[in-house]
């Protein structure tokens, strides 16, 4: 093939120093119909491509080659394969070509692949209060001095760009319901959609295009605050760039250097605020000449007013154990002793749990997070300490029971005077469920005053105490009050007379 410079040559000899074809191409050692070819066609440079490439022997192994290149399109480029490293290894597999077809072919393969159209991104509007997006990243921080990776819930409004960062232990559909609800309360308001990638909280089922299956529990949640759920196409998160891009910047702004807290409570307050200050101190990226934080006053106008907050939990069942306990998330809780054996629905929510069997809540804890706990309420167990009063003395809901002090000091005078004291200090006890707590330990201050400590002597006086209590008037229905009180009038029976048909009689 003509180089650039065998051509310059040629053009200079014949046409600047005017010698003939026969010596140009005796001086430079070319054929006479080469010299002809660079002088009439007049061009300073030709390109050789060929029409087609016969390859027998490495037709075998084209299907094994280009599987091969396609593996190591998915790899980083200092990763993939050269061509004499996929010719070594077709060698090792039995071609007996040369090199130069499979470099050849390697090289067509990935011309074409480059020549594939390109993803394009378009750039997106959101109206005033039209659109939020959600998403989760995970962050570093170091809490209780421990080194801590937390989840944290983002979400934003598409128009004025203000969001709210919320940190917690697990990314679960309790977490999503409550980030949420802070959300809409941080910012006042609801959008009337939310943008999604396909999380599992949400999302049951994906079906072709945009169509979903969301979960009941997170239906309810969108029905509730009244805005449209909408899923982005999977791998395609461009459909939600804005809280994508956001997970750096607070990645690189919130977290770095990694936040020295002692708990999540004080976490999310330093997020929080610092997603106002953001918001303050940081241009909008469409409006110039105003902050986010302006943006946003303007658009709050056009956000869904809040109802009442949401009952966000997710309930899964379980069964009461013969200890009355329940099990979740590798920790236990305690039950009403009254319900051991019986199927119940655990609300799990992201501070607490609830316990509930047919509407009633029957166990109420802080939530655990961790493996291995086992949280009790001593009063779940009041009920069967009348069978097994001993109990008191040993058993482990008991230990390090923090009653109020004057019924305490009823328990340690009944333990020093009597036998059975197990057994009065739990009937004493068990009054809690029926006159509340405020007042057994009224009674039991009163015992002690009197300096006459026995059960008796405290039922004796919460019963005393009741009947003193003067019973609440009672108020009638307001459809039974008389809208005009009746008027004492002697003269209307008169008149009563004297229009009759007994009148003229």
């Amino acid at each position: 093939m003509l180089i650039v410079e065998t051509i310059r040559k040629i053009r200079l000899s014949v046409q600047r120093d005017g010698r003939s074809i026969r010596d140009t191409a005796k001086k430079l050692g070319i054929s006479r119909n080469t010299v002809r070819k660079a002088v009439r066609s007049q061009q300073t440079a030709f390109q050789y491509q060929r029409t087609s490439q016969p390859r027998p022997v490495l037709g075998a192994f084209v299907e094994c080659l280009e599987k091969v290149l396609a593996e190591d399109g998915k790899l980083p480029k200092r990763q993939r394969r050269t061509a004499v490293v996929l010719f070594e290894q077709l060698q090792a597999e039995g071609y007996r070509g040369g090199y130069d077809s499979v470099r050849r072919h390697v090289r067509d393969w990935r011309r074409r692949q480059s020549q594939l159209p390109t993803a394009v991104y378009i750039p997106l509007v959101f109206e005033p209060g039209e659109a939020f997006q959600f998403d989760w990243s995970h962050e570093l921080v170091e809490m209780a001095g421990m080194p801590v990776t937390v989840k944290a819930a983002q979400l934003r409004l598409c128009h004025s760009r203000h969001f709210l960062v919320v940190a917690y232990p697990r990314e679960t559909q309790e977490m999503v319901f409550d980030a949420h609800q802070q959300a809409f309360e941080f910012f006042g308001g609801v959008c009337r959609r939310g943008i999604y990638d396909n999380l599992k909280a949400a999302v049951n089922r994906i079906f072709a295009g945009k169509a979903r299956s969301f979960n009941d529990r997170f239906g309810q949640l969108c029905s509730h605050y009244l805005f449209e759920p909408v899923a982005c196409t999977p791998a395609a998160g461009w459909e939600k760039g804005q809280v994508e891009n956001q997970v750096g910047t607070v990645r690189r702004r919130f977290f770095v250097p990694r936040p020295k807290v002692q708990d999540f409570r004080e976490l999310n307050a330093y997020l929080r605020e610092r997603c106002l200050q953001w918001a303050k101190t940081h241009p909008h990226p469409e409006v110039k000449d105003q902050s986010v934080w302006q943006v946003f006053e303007a658009e709050k106008a056009h956000l869904i007013p809040l109802p009442p907050p949401f009952d966000g939990y997710a309930e899964r069942p379980a069964r009461v154990s013969p200890s009355s306990l329940v099990s979740f998330d590798r920790n236990r809780y305690s039950v009403d002793c009254r319900h051991v054996g019986a199927t119940v629905q655990l609300r799990v929510y992201a501070e607490r749990i609830a316990i509930v069997r047919d509407g009633e809540v029957v166990g109420d804890h802080r939530r655990h997070f961790g493996s291995g706990k086992t949280i009790f309420d001593p009063w779940h167990y009041v009920p069967a300490l009348s069978r097994k009063p001993g109990a008191l003395r040993n058993g482990a809901p008991f230990r390090h029971w923090e009653l109020p002090e004057t019924i305490s000091r009823v328990g340690q005078q009944l333990q020093s005077r009597y036998p059975d004291w197990d057994r009065q200090y739990v009937g004493i006890l068990q009054a809690v469920p029926l006159y509340g707590l405020e007042a057994v330990e009224a009674a039991c201050g009163k015992a002690l005053t009197l300096g006459t400590v026995s059960k008796e002597v405290v039922l004796n006086v919460l019963n005393r105490d009741r009947e003193e209590q003067p019973a609440a008037p009672l108020e009638p229905p307001e459809r039974l009050i008389l809208k005009q009180p009746p008027v004492a009038d002697c003269h209307r029976y008169d008149r009563l007379r004297q229009e009759g048909p007994h009148a003229a009689q």
